[in-house]
C-alpha cells in the first residue's frame, strides 16, 4: 500500500555529512509514523531514528542521538536523515519504514510495516 525509495548516500570521509531521503507513495503519508534503521556486515539491523505523523516527536538511538537528525516534509511525502559528524562505525545500508499501524514512535523493528531497499553509507578513516 506504500513505496518507499532511499537515496543520498555515498562515501563521506569521518566528521563529514550525509543527508538521506526517503520518498514515500500513498495519500496517507501524512499519517504514518516513519524510522531510520540501518544494518552493518555481519550484523543485526537496529534503530536509528524515528519521527511521528506530525513530524513534532522524534527518538534516537543513544549511537546518533545529537549528531543525525530526523526530519519529514508531509506536503513532499519525504522523510529525510541529516547525519553529521559521521564515524566510521555508521558505515552500513540504511533502510527507511513506515508504521501504517499507529500515529506514535517505536525503536521496534516489528511495529514496522513497509521498508525501502536501503542506501549505502561508507564512512573511511
Amino acid at each position: 500500500q506504500v513505496q518507499l525509495v532511499e537515496s543520498g548516500g555515498g562515501l563521506v570521509q569521518a566528521g563529514g555529512s550525509l543527508r538521506l531521503s526517503c520518498a514515500a507513495s500513498g495519500r496517507t503519508f501524512s499519517r504514518y509514523a516513519m524510522g531510520w534503521f540501518r544494518q552493518a556486515p555481519g550484523k543485526e539491523r537496529e534503530f536509528v531514528a524515528a519521527i511521528n505523523w506530525s513530524g513534532y516527536s522524534t527518538y534516537y538511538a543513544d549511537s546518533v542521538r545529537g549528531r543525525f537528525t530526523i526530519s519529514r516534509d508531509n506536503a513532499k511525502n519525504t522523510v529525510y536523515l541529516q547525519m553529521n559528524s559521521l564515524k566510521p562505525e555508521d558505515t552500513a545500508i540504511y533502510y527507511c519504514a513506515a508504521d501504517a499501524t499507529r500515529l506514535g514512535l517505536s525503536p521496534e523493528i516489528y511495529e514496522y510495516d513497509y521498508w525501502g531497499q536501503g542506501t549505502q553509507v561508507t564512512v573511511s578513516s
